[in-house]
């Protein structure tokens, strides 16, 4: 379904768009949870430490490549506003061209130095094969990770929401049979996780290049759009990468504090390991609301930006921010008091149920703000203004996130508590510099 942003009542309008989005993200929180839940089910927590770590590193890798393809969504979203068929045929063709090198290098770099990633990330003595197993066989079916994210936010740039709907159902079904059958039946531990994963991957690659086929597409694709000859191929790539890649950086360095944080809970032990991935997990689940609307304002946003619509902009933000707060007060009240029966859905040891449960009232506080900070992040990405979204980021990640948890991960006793403090701290900071920056947006508006 395409939806006509720059036209008609705001809210049901983005709502409609936020939906597909929502539905979307939770099939893919299933899709990397069924990993946790059936390892954490099946096998012990060696395993479950290995499937934290490696996915989590994995995690940050996507992380990056969504952000980069951002690029992609934003310049897509903007050619579509104007009408600019031809332009956003080539735009795409530019991305292609762009994420299969990419996707190259990452993979061989990945495979080669799989090892020397995982010690860096403090992977407990006893975790390590399995670890380095797990993110091995994951880097092998990089590329499918990249083209699913790409296809993504091509569909999310046309204001098609439902499509990649579609195909993460049924990625998200293909794993978990595929768990089922690796985990459970064959008692193939992390490994099997990530054969699943990567197989799961593939085949949702496959439905997104059937269902293009099938339908009718708001741009024009030509094969001398992809020759490096064309002379729009080098400038879409870079503009691209100007627009993608601020959020590609901030994204990613974001992750890495989130790697530090889970070296430094390594280091404690295999018990807070463990207890961390089930906690991040279930994190997963409980910002999803924010997550969607940040992405559908993104795409929202673009296409008025592109239309010359800067009000319209502004007031989908507004009702973005209202909408994702008053949902997500669900999910802070059940995270903050309910956290141990969230957490025991993926884990059966209660040591590291307690240590989850513990880290989830943290982050049952940041449910509430990101609602906000999402909703501005969307917005700003949409305007185009990527460099500022990746520098409140990085100010956040670095300047607060990771000198708190690590102070507080030197406070004894150990509370998983206190380091779960540091992200909606973080939050909080990077909220006010939002603010700030919209309101000498708005007065250079009026003036």
């Amino acid at each position: 379904m395409k939806n006509d942003f720059v036209n008609g009542k705001i809210l049901p309008s983005l709502i409609q768009f936020a939906l597909p989005v929502l539905f979307a993200l939770c099939l893919q929180a299933m899709y990397g949870g069924a990993d946790l839940l059936i390892v954490g089910r099946f096998s012990n927590s060696t395993h479950v430490s290995a499937v934290s770590t490696g996915s989590q590193l994995m995690q940050s890798v996507t992380s990056a490549i969504t952000g980069l393809s951002m690029g992609t969504t934003i310049l897509l979203a903007q050619k579509i506003g104007t009408g600019k068929r031809k332009d956003a045929g080539e735009i795409i063709s530019a991305s292609v061209v762009l994420f299969s090198v990419i996707s190259i290098i990452l993979t061989v770099s990945f495979i080669v130095f799989a090892r020397p990633i995982c010690r860096i990330m403090n992977a407990p003595p006893e975790a390590l094969e399995e670890t380095v197993s797990y993110f091995t066989i994951c880097s092998v079916g990089l590329i499918f990770i990249v083209a699913y994210n790409v296809l993504g936010s091509i569909f999310r740039g046309i204001g098609d929401s439902a499509t990649p709907l579609t195909t993460v159902a049924i990625a998200c079904a293909v794993n978990i049979i595929g768990d089922m059958v690796l985990v459970a039946g064959l008692k193939m531990g992390a490994s099997g996780a990530a054969l699943a994963t990567i197989f799961a991957q593939a085949v949702s690659v496959m439905a997104s290049i059937f269902l293009i086929k099938r339908r009718e597409l708001p741009f024009e694709m030509k094969k001398e759009y992809f020759s490096p000859k064309s002379k729009n191929l080098h400038t879409f790539i870079l503009k691209m990468i100007g627009l993608g890649a601020p959020i590609a950086l901030q994204d990613l360095l974001v992750s890495i504090s989130f790697l530090v944080i889970l070296a430094i809970v390594n280091d404690l032990g295999l018990v807070y390991s463990a207890g961390i991935g089930v906690a991040e997990k279930v994190c997963m689940f409980i910002m999803l609301v924010p997550s969607a609307f940040m992405q559908s304002l993104s795409s929202f946003v673009g296409q008025n930006e592109g239309a010359g619509k800067p009000g319209r902009s502004l007031r989908a933000m507004v009702y973005g921010m209202g909408t994702s707060f008053l949902l997500s007060m669900g999910m802070f009240a059940l995270t903050f008091f309910h956290g141990d029966i969230l957490a025991g859905i993926f884990s059966n040891e209660q040591e590291t149920i307690v240590q989850a449960a513990d880290y989830l009232k943290a982050y049952a506080i940041d449910t509430l703000l990101v609602s906000f900070l999402f909703c501005f992040s969307g917005y700003y990405n949409g305007c185009g203004k990527t460099g500022f979204v990746m520098v409140q980021g990085l100010i956040g990640a670095f300047g607060v996130r990771i000198p708190v948890s690590w102070i507080m991960s030197r406070m004894m006793p150990v509370s998983m508590f206190r380091i779960g403090l540091a992200t909606p701290c973080s939050t909080a900071v990077q909220i006010t510099l939002c603010f700030i920056v919209l309101m000498i947006t708005l007065k250079k508006r009026r003036a």
